[in-house]
């Protein structure tokens, strides 16, 4: 079979959507940088949408510390695309409207993990899964209180593009302080 032009924009990725959230932890010793793999679920004009448990370790310290880095890492592609900025939380009709998109496993999920607690172990998981599911069968899943979205409002754009000999194009549009909409562009060394 042919390939199909989606495989050709994407290479051998299997998941683009694929991005690395980084968020700042201030702990007694100092600010410390955190980064975990999720799924980017939207973008807009305002900036780029990933949905989380808000009490979780993300939800905190990017609420707390609003300065995040999304990293796109497309290495089938020898690419990369860096977005710096800052975070807002996304509003309450747009997550519920997401909230409802998901399946009812998902959402039920949601309910039962205290997500970046401890847990004794996979057993109680599942049986704090199995009352959630009890608690809501028969009738549509609210989205919790402490579910949301996370918005990377951006300032700055790197795209990275891997070449022959290590000299890869670095290209980084930063956002021009005073000026909404305007960006200015410039091509970095490698």
């Amino acid at each position: 079979a042919a390939p199909s032009p989606r495989r050709e924009e994407t290479g051998d990725l299997s998941e683009p959507a694929a991005v690395v959230l980084s968020t700042v932890e201030v702990t007694a010793a100092g600010p410390r940088p955190r980064s975990r793999t999720l799924l980017l679920k939207g973008h807009d004009p305002r900036g780029f949408v990933v949905y989380t448990n808000l009490r979780s370790a993300k939800g905190r310290q990017a609420l707390t510390t609003p300065a995040a880095s999304l990293l796109f890492p497309w290495y089938a592609l020898q690419r990369q695309v860096r977005v710096d900025g800052t975070v807002e939380r996304v509003e309450d009709a747009q997550a519920d409207e997401y909230f409802a998109s998901r399946p009812r496993e998902s959402q039920v999920a949601a309910w039962a993990s205290q997500q970046s607690e401890a847990v004794a172990d996979r057993e109680t998981l599942d049986a704090v899964y199995a009352e959630a599911q009890a608690r809501f069968a028969g009738r549509e899943v609210p989205r919790p209180p402490h579910w949301g979205g996370l918005r990377v409002v951006p300032d700055r754009l790197e795209f990275w593009q891997g070449r022959a000999h290590r000299l890869h194009d670095r290209i980084v549009y930063d956002l021009v302080e005073g000026s909404p909409g305007s960006w200015q562009r410039t091509r970095l060394a490698p």
